[in-house]
This record gives C-alpha cells, structure tokens and sequence, in this order.
C-alpha cells in the first residue's frame, strides 16, 4: 500500500524539524500511544521503539514496533524504515521519506509511505486499512501542527467571574482523552502511522 500526504505547517523549519525527532511531542502526537522512546540501534542508527493500541474495523490490538531513522539530511529530510507487531492480529512493515521545504515563514512537510501488512489485518481489505489510516494520520497532524504552531492569540471579552462550580472528583475531565494517548513515532508515530496508517 501506498500513502502520500503533505501538511503546512506555521512554523520555521528547524522548529518542525525538532519536534519530528523529539519522542516527547511525538507520543503527544499519536493516538494511543502507550510508550515511545528514543535509542540507537547496533549500528548507530537512531531509531525509535514504542507501543500503541490500535483499532482498524473489528481489529483491535497492542502493537510493538522500532523505526529507524536513515538517510538524514537535518532539516531537510529522512527516511524512516519501521515495523510493527500486534500478536495475532498481525503485522505492518513499511517506510516513509518525510520532506521538509521552506514556505516563507512555514514548513511544508511531504511524506510518502510504503506498506505491506500480514495476518488479521490483511485480510480487512484495503479499503478499510487505508480509511484507517488516513484517520490516523489526520489526527496525528492535527495535533503536530497545535503543538508546533502553539496557541493562536485570541482577543477575549471581558466577563465577569462567575461563581465557581463544584466537580466531583470522580469525574473525567474535560476532553477525555488522557495526555498520554492525545499529546503525551512521526517516528513510531510514523511507526504508528507507518505501522497503522501504513497498513
């Protein structure tokens, strides 16, 4: 399978560069993400190593995955060669060339993925797989470009106060999404998304 994709982003490239090799804002980055790290293989290659639950159609697992990080050309470019396991449901192997060009004070990064998978989740079709991961990758930048781009500045009106309103400690807050899995591989999210948006 192939994927391609490009995103703007709004900030200076050596910024966007940063963020794509710090495993901090990545896991922040991938949805459910449970653990993300950054090493160096045998051979000196950096890589990064993670784990993420991950659901395409009736396909949920726990997947393990490693991407490397080759061919680099700080802050131009990379290429990433990544798999991930999920026990039975199956496998994803893949790599992705993730390119970023200057647009005045913005980055564009490009990226191209391909991808083959096994097991389980080969046998969804690639409809599916593909929708999945075009879902991950969407949300995946989505949240890359809020932490990249930081917050917009926003006149508000002035109000005044109102009195405070008591929550029950139980309650979930506001979101629900922890900020493990929403904000914490383009590494293992690429491994991720690589892995799940890959497959």
């Amino acid at each position: 399978m192939e994927l391609t994709g490009e995103s703007l982003i709004a900030a200076p490239r050596a910024a966007v560069w940063a963020a794509l090799n710090d495993e901090t804002v990545l896991a922040r980055c991938i949805d459910g993400v449970e653990s993300l790290t950054r090493s160096t293989g045998d051979d000196g290659t950096p890589r990064f190593d993670g784990k993420m639950n991950a659901r395409v159609g009736p396909v949920r697992a726990t997947f393990a995955g490693s991407v490397a990080l080759t061919e680099l050309d700080p802050p131009h470019r990379y290429v990433l060669v990544g798999e991930g396991k999920g026990g039975v449901a199956g496998f994803a192997k893949g790599q992705a060339e993730v390119v970023l060009d200057e647009e005045g004070d913005a980055t564009r990064l490009r990226y191209a993925v391909t991808s083959s998978v096994g097991g389980k989740l080969a046998q969804l079709g690639s409809r599916l797989i593909e929708g999945a991961a075009k879902g991950y990758a969407a949300t995946f930048f989505e949240r890359f470009k809020a932490i990249v781009e930081g917050p917009v500045a926003v006149e508000e009106p002035v109000v005044e106060a109102a009195a405070p309103v008591e929550t029950p400690a139980e309650a979930p807050a506001a979101g629900g999404i922890p900020p493990l899995v929403w904000g914490g591989a383009l590494i293992l999210g690429v491994l991720a998304l690589l892995a799940w948006q890959l497959t």
